[in-house]
């Protein structure tokens, strides 16, 4: 699985309540309505610069911390972000991410600035800068991992192998 996109930085300690503000999850959980409001308490036009599948949320440590809400990564996706690349992610946050299909890539940020364009292969394990010629060994994921992203999420990757193996069948 290979993703290009434009770099948008962020710092560190990145909480669920930046990422999408608890004033609008008491409202409404419609996903496309929270996405319209994806990190506006840090910068308030930022859903609005995303371009669909090709931009990537960059920070710096423990990204997604705070609540264990889905809301988060939900949102992030459903915004339009192809990945998001942090130095170290808060581990529910990692996990929710990974369960919605969102993929989430740990490496050195330190060398990414804002408007880079980033082309990230999870297989290979590498993310290249493209505008600064530099490519990082980003922390692989494991095949299921990668397997999981590229059905959409954990549901439709169980429901699609449903009927390969009674392991898999919750149904009963």
């Amino acid at each position: 699985m290979k993703l290009r996109g434009r770099a948008y930085k962020f710092g560190d300690d990145i909480n669920t309540d930046l990422i999408i503000s608890g004033k609008y999850k008491f409202f409404t959980l419609d996903m496309k309505e929270l996405a319209k409001h994806l990190l506006e308490d840090i910068e308030p036009e930022f859903s609005q610069k995303i371009e669909q599948g090709k931009s990537f949320i960059v920070a710096g440590r423990n990204f997604g911390c705070g609540s264990s809400r889905e809301q988060a990564p939900l949102a992030i996706k459903e915004a339009g972000i192809a990945a998001v690349v942090a130095k170290s992610f808060a581990r529910i946050f990692y996990r929710n991410s990974v369960n919605v299909g969102l993929p989430v890539i740990e490496c050195d940020t330190d060398k990414i600035e804002e408007g880079d364009c980033l082309e990230i292969a999870l297989e290979e394990g590498t993310l290249r800068n493209e505008t600064r010629g530099i490519e990082n060994r980003i922390r692989p994921l494991p095949k299921i991992m990668t397997d999981i992203l590229s059905e959409g999420g954990l549901v439709e990757y169980f429901r699609k192998r449903r009927h390969k193996s009674a392991a898999l069948d919750f149904t009963d």
